[in-house]
């Protein structure tokens, strides 16, 4: 028998599907196992709007629900529209940012070491 269980790299590429599917901009996936302690993966978005954020939101809420995943809390709290809104899955975490928070947080130079899968 076949194990078609996903693995986490699997649940991080479709999160990434979903987020260009629903308009998200310049989508990456960085693959960061071993290079820290709480995570495997980042989910990296641009968002254009608080409307657009909150729907990217509810899509990736859909896909865990679906998954069995589920969100952990985090310690900083974001208000709505803020510049940059982070989803904790655990071995995954999605970063929903502005243009503006993205040029300046540059994560994917911050996190250089891990290996961009998308």
């Amino acid at each position: 028998m076949e194990n078609t269980e996903k693995t986490e790299q699997d649940k991080a590429l479709e999160i990434a599907k979903l987020m260009e599917d629903g308009k998200g901009q310049d989508v990456r996936v960085i693959d960061v196992t071993g290079l820290n302690s709480w995570t495997d993966y980042f989910v990296i978005v641009t968002v254009t709007s608080s409307a657009h954020w909150q729907g990217l939101y509810r899509q990736v809420k859909d896909y865990i629900s679906e998954n069995g995943m589920e969100i952990h809390p985090t310690a900083r709290k974001t208000p709505q529209g803020d510049d940059w809104n982070l989803i904790d899955l655990g071995s995954v975490v999605v970063h929903l940012m502005s243009s503006d928070a993205r040029a300046f947080y540059d994560l994917e130079k911050l996190w250089h070491a891990g290996k961009i899968l998308k």
